[in-house]
């Protein structure tokens, strides 16, 4: 999502084809490795307009004349890229050792300029969309987008599309005329716009002033941008069937846009619809402004519940502020103590330096040095990295502070020799061979302000890092690392001045290492990746939201070639079964809620690994009280009932739904995701700043779910 407001002037957020042939014939659905997951990847952020122009054909199409740029001078317009020149392109990406990309979103955005300023504006970035059914004419045709992804799918990188089912585009509900009204189409039928809404596809609720407010974050428009109503019958069936048919047109996952501002309970039902039409990974964008966003809970319940994981915000500000801004490695080391606490599938989350919604790192501060070693470091922490597009060729523009606009420039070249791209190249390679990078834990093993070592480990393999941010050299004594007695070679061979490692014998994964001088802006990175272990260890379970019949992928090590896998106590078929992967079928019987997944072979049995198991189908229903019991400040009402997806009956305020939202107080509502066609027993309970717990008293209130589209039920509360 982009920072969208009217002072930024809305922060917006050929020949390749003819040689693939026909839209037929380039349809790619193969998964590209392991779909389910992107734990072992490197993934690479394109802007598509901003990357590379592969077909000029589409650069100023018929439908949506005027929108285009040629002198590159008004940074509000597309400039060229499309899905032609990002296929044009993989061969440079591969090279680099990127496994998935994460392209704009792809989808039709608005034919028309919002114009602010006297400037004109279009949906370049991809997040103005009009027709979730159909791609942008700028990026390319149906045939264009399918060719990419088999061309991507043939050297071995996945595709992420970008889904931003929030909104649509900017709207003025005074002028009919702007832009074109936040209009909504399907498959080129248009269904209505913002400023005439019979049929209520959008909130109607102004523009967001309290980013803070959970109301106004959910139920509010982001500035102008018309915000849609999911709990709206056809929007919901729209933004859930269009997901599914670009999944079955091959794309491998989705980074949904906008997560803080939905509710949690849609998106929980649409992960659901999602992961049960095809195995994938999703990932979501909750922005957080700083470590001490008043969100930040939410964030973590949402990543840790509904089935999509998160952009890790909270650990690039870490990050930005530790190599960019002078900060402290000690700081950098309490980020991931903190958030490996927080965060349940802590390995799931995307790590970044800068995106399209932040200054980039070079301009935050022009050192290359700083650069490559937070490039090293993102690499190697645990979560997948996800390289914003250029900054391998040390891209940037530092106007007027480099925010957006200025952060998305076009691509300026493709040079494999920058040493920020054999960084990048060597580091990926490293990842998707040594799975202590995907998989391991992270230990500091010796630290200082400046300079930072920590080791990851998953079963016997270790990879072991070594960072010096500071201005002089470190000499390293008394450092113990759970790599064997031996001498081992740096895995950047040299690139930013790490040389070899000797280590000796000792005790208890505590092995000496000789005393080294770690030089300024120098970095190291070894190794050791034994053999398969004897007893089997699971290291990733994709998705991690699941239900009887969908399919999980098991990643780890020694599985060897046959053995039984089994969900919450209970075996489960299993399709493929190879040394380091399992592709299973979710078993019937399993008790809905936490279920872990363990592998037993002739060995003996796996470490368990926890997944959320359903009770069936999802659907998102509404619960509404009114007259609710008085509250004072720091008091909430909250949801509880008979199934697992209402928490059980809990009263702990972490598994009970909630908080629930009262605008119009005392009447209390919340959106959960419920399992369909069955019938739930819920009542309300207020918990209090000190926790002190009240439930409304009476008998249960009783409702049967629909058993598809979306719900509500409202009742009063019981004294």
């Amino acid at each position: 999502m982009q920072r969208r407001s009217r002072l930024t002037a809305v922060l917006s957020a050929g020949v390749l084809l003819a040689a693939l042939g026909p839209a037929t014939s380039v349809r790619a659905d193969a998964p590209v490795s392991n779909r389910a997951s992107l734990k072992q990847d490197l993934c690479y952020q394109i802007v598509t307009d901003r990357f590379f122009d592969g077909n000029t054909g589409n650069n100023n199409p018929t439908k949506s004349p005027g929108l285009y740029d040629s002198t590159k001078a008004n940074w509000k317009l597309y400039w060229g890229g499309d899905f032609a020149g990002i296929q044009a392109k993989l061969a440079y990406l591969k090279n680099m050792g990127v496994t998935s990309i994460w392209i704009s979103p792809h989808v039709d955005n608005i034919d028309k300029s919002a114009v602010y300023g006297g400037t004109a504006n279009a949906g370049y970035h991809g997040y103005w969309a009009r027709d979730f059914k159909k791609t942008e004419e700028h990026f390319g045709t149906l045939a264009e987008f399918d060719a990419l992804i088999a061309a991507a799918h043939s050297n071995g990188i996945k595709v992420i599309m970008d889904w931003a089912p929030n909104h649509t585009s900017p709207a003025n509900p005074a002028d009919s005329t702007f832009a074109e009204a936040g209009a909504l189409y399907d498959n080129g039928t248009f269904l209505g716009n913002y400023v005439s809404d019979p049929n209520g596809y959008f909130h109607h609720n102004g523009g967001i002033t309290n980013w803070d407010d959970r109301y106004q974050t959910q139920y509010l428009n982001l500035a102008d941008l018309a915000d849609l109503e999911q709990q709206n019958a056809t929007v919901n069936n729209l933004l859930k069937t269009d997901a599914n048919y670009w999944m079955d047109r091959g794309v491998d996952g989705v980074r949904v846009d906008a997560v803080k501002h939905m509710t949690a309970g849609w998106q929980k039902s649409f992960a659901d619809t999602v992961l049960s039409h095809k195995d994938t990974t999703l990932f979501g964008e909750w922005y957080l402004g700083s470590q001490s966003d008043p969100l930040y809970a939410d964030n973590v319940r949402f990543a840790n519940t509904s089935g999509i994981s998160v952009l890790d915000f909270y650990m690039n500000i870490a990050m930005r502020n530790a190599f960019g801004s002078g900060g402290s490695m000690t700081a950098l080391d309490a980020a991931i103590t903190k958030t490996g606490q927080d965060y349940k599938y802590k390995e799931n989350l995307i790590t970044f330096i800068d995106n399209h919604d932040m200054s980039r790192f070079l301009t935050l501060n022009n050192n290359q040095s700083l650069l490559h070693q937070a490039l090293a470091f993102m690499l190697t922490v645990r979560g997948t990295p996800c390289l914003y597009y250029g900054t391998e060729q040390y891209l940037h523009n530092d106007t007027s502070g480099g925010g957006d606009p200025w952060n998305r420039p076009m691509m300026p070249g493709f040079s494999e020799t920058t040493t920020a791209y054999q960084v990048v190249k060597k580091l990926s390679a490293l990842r998707q061979t040594n799975p202590a990078l995907a998989w391991g834990t992270h230990q500091q093993r010796w630290m200082n302000n400046d300079v930072y070592i920590y080791e990851r480990k998953f079963n016997n393999d270790v990879v072991l890092v070594a960072i010096n941010k500071g201005a002089s050299a470190a000499n390293i004594t008394g450092l113990n690392t759970a790599l064997p007695a031996g001498t081992y070679s740096d895995q950047l061979t040299g690139t930013l001045g790490g040389g070899s490692l000797t280590v000796t014998s000792g005790s208890g994964g505590n092995n000496p290492a000789n005393a080294f001088t770690l030089n300024a802006g120098n970095v190291a990175v070894w190794s050791y990746h034994p053999g398969e272990p004897s007893t089997p260890q699971i290291g990733s379970v994709g998705p991690t939201l699941t239900r009887a019949g969908n399919t999980i992928t098991v990643e780890g090590r020694g599985f060897g070639a046959s053995g039984t896998l089994k969900v919450g106590g209970v075996t489960a078929s299993t399709t493929s079964w190879t040394a380091n992967r399992i592709k299973a079928t979710v078993p019937a019987g399993v008790a809905a809620g936490t279920a872990s997944v363990t592998v037993t072979t002739s060995g003996g049995t796996s470490n368990g690994y926890d997944v959320i198991n359903e009770s069936a189908a999802q659907v998102p229903v509404t619960f509404t009280v009114t007259n609710a019991s008085p509250t004072s400040v720091g008091d909430n009402i909250y949801l509880s009932g008979s199934v697992s997806e209402l928490g059980n009956w809990s009263t702990n305020k972490s598994v009970a739904i909630g908080p629930m939202l009262a605008p119009n107080y005392p009447t209390w509502y919340v959106t959960a995701s419920v399992p369909a066609c069955t019938t739930i027993q819920f009542k309300f309970l207020k918990i209090t700043s000190g926790g002190a717990v009240t439930w409304e008293n009476g008998t249960n209130h009783s409702y049967t779910a629909p058993c598809s589209g979306t719900g509500s039920t409202t009742v009063g509360w019981q004294y």
